[in-house]
């Protein structure tokens, strides 16, 4: 893998300063599969860039994945598969917080906290939406939702690795949808948690 974005990749999210060179899309689609057709992918629950609510994360108990909501894709879209990771992991790899696949090839949603069709293990090799929890002295990071427009169906079983799923997906993407959330967490005060998980 390289260790710098493709030009079209840090363009298109100039807020991370080049450090998106780890991310699933980097190394499955070009430029013109950005955005192809008008492909675009939002959230009822933050702007892109904003700010994720802690209910999001693992900041609140119960918390759960946030609502997404796509556009059509472009013709010839087979299924939908979703990656979401945080660029600023450990050793320069990007921090793998959900994979889902499985969506039909169309206009659609998730909802808030919805159980999708198929989920793979995220980077603490559970099968769930993994609750962002950056250490309190981080600036925010940033968790990028990948959203690839596939020509076939996939036949991964759930539970699947991101080594997995990118695989399956490589030669396949028609078109790919972005959305960056960040989220940094409060000074930790230092009166009761100070078994902060990274």
């Amino acid at each position: 893998m390289s260790d710098s974005a493709p030009d079209w990749l840090a363009r298109a999210l100039p807020a991370l300063s080049g450090g998106c060179a780890g991310l699933a899309v980097a190394g499955l689609c070009g430029a013109e599969q950005l955005g192809k057709g008008g492909f675009a992918l939002s959230s009822p629950a933050f702007g892109n860039g904003e700010a994720l609510d802690p209910s999001f994360t693992a900041d609140e108990e119960d918390a759960v994945a946030p609502p997404l909501e796509w556009t059509a894709p472009p013709p010839g879209t087979q299924e939908l598969a979703l990656v979401v990771e945080d660029p600023a992991g450990r050793g320069g790899d990007a921090m793998c917080h959900w994979l889902v696949w499985g969506l039909a090839g169309q206009r659609g949603k998730l909802l808030e906290g919805e159980t999708p069709p198929r989920v793979g293990k995220n980077a603490k090799r559970n099968s769930e939406w993994l609750l962002p929890e950056p250490p309190h002295d981080d600036p925010a990071h940033s968790y990028v939702f990948q959203l690839f427009a596939l020509d076939l169906p996939l036949t991964l079983m759930p539970g699947a690795s991101r080594e997995d799923l990118v695989a399956a997906m490589r030669g396949h993407v028609l078109g790919v949808a972005l959305l960056t959330a960040t989220y940094a967490r409060e000074e930790d005060d230092g009166d009761w948690d100070d078994d902060d998980d990274e």
